[in-house]
Formats: C-alpha cells, structure tokens, sequence
C-alpha cells in the first residue's frame, strides 16, 4: 500500500495576486494503490496546533471558489470545483521550495509615481517639514558645482611666505568658501534629521514596507528625492579636491593665529567646534552617504522595539520598485522624460549603497534581499555613459563588494 497525505492547513495572511495564501503540510494516512507519481492531500477541518518546520512537507495552495491551486512554478496540478477539495503534487517539488525558500514571489510589483504623487491628509504633516528641508537641495547642489576653490591663491601665500599681502589675499579668498562649506555641512544635518523622521513614518507598525511604499507615495518620493540629493553632492564633492585644500589651509592658518593670540573675525562664524565636526565630514569620500548611513544606524539603535528588519526591508522594497519599474516596458512608458529614468536609476543605486552600509553583512551576499544580478543588469543596459558614474559608485562606494560572500559573477559584472 503506497501512503497518501492528509493534508492539514495553517492559513497565513499574504499578498499573491490578491489571493488569500494558506500553507500546509502533508501527514501520513493510507490510500489505495496507485502508480501515478503524484500525492494526494485532502483538507481536514480541524487547525493544527504548530506548523511543519520540513520544508519539504509543505504544500502551498490557494483556495477561490473551492479550488486549489498549486504554485510551483510549473510544476503544479489544479483540482476542479468539488464538495470535497483535493489536489495532487509531484513527489519532487524544487520549484516549490525555491519559491518558498527565497520567497520569490515576494518581490513587490507597483508603481511609484516618482512625478506625480502627493501626500495625503495622514502624510501631509512629515511631508510638509520633508519638503521644507529638499527646497533647499537645487541650490545647494548649484553652490557646490559652482564651486571653483582657493587653489591659486593658496600656493602663491604658502610659497611666499613672508609676502603679507599674498597672505592676506589667500584668506580673504578662503574665508567666504569656508561659510559656503558650513552651509553645505548644516545641510546635511537637517537633511539627517529629515530622514529620521521619513523612516519613523515608513517602518512603523502594523504595515509592511511594501505597504508603506505603495500607500504614502509622497513620503516614498521623498525619501528617493534625499537619496538622489545624496549621491549627486557625493558625486560633485569626489570630483573636487579644492575643497579638503581649502578647509586644510583655514585650519592651518587658524591654528597658527590661535597660537599667536590672534582672533579672527571668521572665528565668530566658525568656530574651533564647528571646524573640527566640518573636518570629519569632508574627510569623508561620500560625505552626505556617510550621513545618512549614520542616520539610518542611529534610528535602528534609538528605535529597540522596531526590528531592524523593518529598516533593512523597507530600503530593500525600494530597491525592488526602482528595478522592476526600470526593466517593465509598462511602467517606463508611464515616465513622461529621461529625466526620471535616470532619477530612478539614481535612486536605486543609491538605496543599493545605503543598504550596504547598514545592513550587517551587505546588500552582495547570498542571503540579501535585493536582487544585484538583475539591478547591474538593468543599469547595463542604458546607454554607457549614463550610467558609468552609477557603476563607478557601485564599484568604489560600497562597503561589503569585495567580502568572500560576494558571488564571483557580481565581483565580474561590475569589473
């Protein structure tokens, strides 16, 4: 007598094409002979008092109208309406569990209406002081492209020493540029604080990342606009070696003063304090990532009741939409210009970097939950020099893509 499997279910609420998905597990009960390769379940009434932990014991059904369906991507048998539901399974399921192991189909398929979304009365208020933050971003980002350093100036004074007028010709060229850094510093101070706020209202329960996105689109564009924000001043301030110089060369010279009891009017405007927290922030490569990473680790550790899972899901959800809204024709299309594609590339790339540096072992590993294979394949296949910079910021800004966890095709697709 072969055995067949009465099948006891536990229902779980999830989301699979609009489905109530239920899972169950297969216990054995005799049944006549039979030389199909294929196990029969039949559902029983009573709920079982734990789950199955064997993976491969689990059968995963849903249930319209009294029918079944199998989803193992391909492998599946479907049962017709009848008083009794049954369903049948192939003895070998690797499909089934591949989907239930790596939870594919967890993937989130929406779109973010990155152009066009607007709070709603229960976003209004975080969007409002959001908003106030990036009005301020367009002409930081100006400032900062426009910003051509002391270099000139700067050699003459340290080759002529004792000119005084050269002296004071460099410092008076420096000292403006050292306010305009402040007021890039305190930016990212505000912007900090602003992604606090963001992540608060994104993460909390009783709603799934996913939901949140999908459901607060206005907050969901916000939160990409401070991440595009991010990896252009990033961008602008690598590319910019005057300013170190510069900020090293007031410090000298303050120092030097200082020594000499000398106070000089800047001083009023940046003090030794200030200097010191500016000097740390420039020294950084990517200054304004190294501010939201610290940002987003400060929340987790301030937060103890938030399982950090919901911070880590909530920048790996986001990661997800920028790439399925990329790589499907029908949600590109609803982009009206370049310009967003390129913002949502941007913004993919940028989640990507994030999530590496506060997850604990990184967005490259096997175990990660974004997707990298298919997000490099995306950028790959715009136009090169679009993306080059997007790439490079893959390449050299993240912190874990040369671990041993990291698959040698990723390590081959971004060389």
């Amino acid at each position: 007598m072969h055995q067949a499997s009465v099948r006891t279910c536990v229902a779980r609420r999830s989301v699979l094409g609009h489905q109530l998905v239920s899972y169950c597990y297969c216990q054995p009960s005799p049944r006549p002979q039979s030389s199909a390769p294929f196990q029969t379940c039949s559902a029983p009434a009573e709920r079982p008092q734990q789950e199955a932990q064997d993976p491969q014991q689990l059968c995963h059904y849903l249930e319209q109208n009294q029918a079944f369906l199998w989803e193992a991507r391909g492998d599946f048998v479907s049962t017709a309406d009848q008083p009794v539901p049954s369903c049948r399974r192939f003895a070998g399921m690797g499909n089934l569990l591949k989907v239930l192991t790596r939870e594919i189909e967890n993937y989130p398929h929406f779109f973010l209406d990155f152009e066009n979304a607007q709070p709603t009365e229960g976003e209004r208020e975080i969007w409002n002081q959001i908003s106030a933050v990036l009005q301020d971003s367009e002409s930081i980002l100006a400032d900062l492209q426009a910003y051509k350093g002391a270099g000139p100036e700067i050699r003459d004074a340290i080759q002529n020493p004792n000119d005084i007028q050269l002296q004071e010709k460099a410092w008076n060229a420096v000292c403006p540029l050292v306010v305009r850094l402040k007021r890039f510093y305190e930016f990212s101070i505000r912007l900090e604080k602003a992604l606090q706020s963001l992540l608060e209202s994104l993460t909390c329960p009783p709603y799934t990342p996913t939901q949140h996105l999908e459901r607060e689109q206005a907050l969901a564009k916000e939160f990409a606009e401070i991440l595009h924000f991010t990896l252009r001043f990033d961008e602008l301030k690598m590319r910019n070696p005057a300013i170190q110089n510069d900020f090293s060369y007031y410090r000298r010279t303050i120092s030097r003063n200082r020594i000499n009891n000398m106070h000089l009017d800047i001083e009023n405007e940046v003090n030794n304090e200030m200097a010191n927290r500016m000097s740390l922030f420039y020294a950084e490569a990517t200054p304004m990532l190294k501010t939201l990473s610290n940002a987003t680790m400060h929340f987790v550790s301030e937060n103890k009741t938030l399982p950090i899972e919901n911070t880590t899901d909530c920048l790996s959800t986001m990661t997800s939409v920028c790439k399925v809204m990329l790589e499907t024709p029908e949600y590109r299309s609803r982009f009206t210009s370049e310009e967003t594609l390129m913002f949502c590339m941007r913004v993919m790339v940028g989640v990507i970097i994030l999530y590496d540096h506060v997850h604990p072992v990184g967005a490259f590993c096997k175990t990660s939950k974004i997707d990298m294979k298919g997000c490099i394949k995306v950028l790959k296949e715009q136009a090169p020099d679009s993306v080059e910079g997007l790439l490079n910021a893959l390449r050299f800004t993240t912190k874990h893509l040369n671990d041993e966890s990291t698959s040698k095709q990723i390590r081959a697709m971004l060389q």
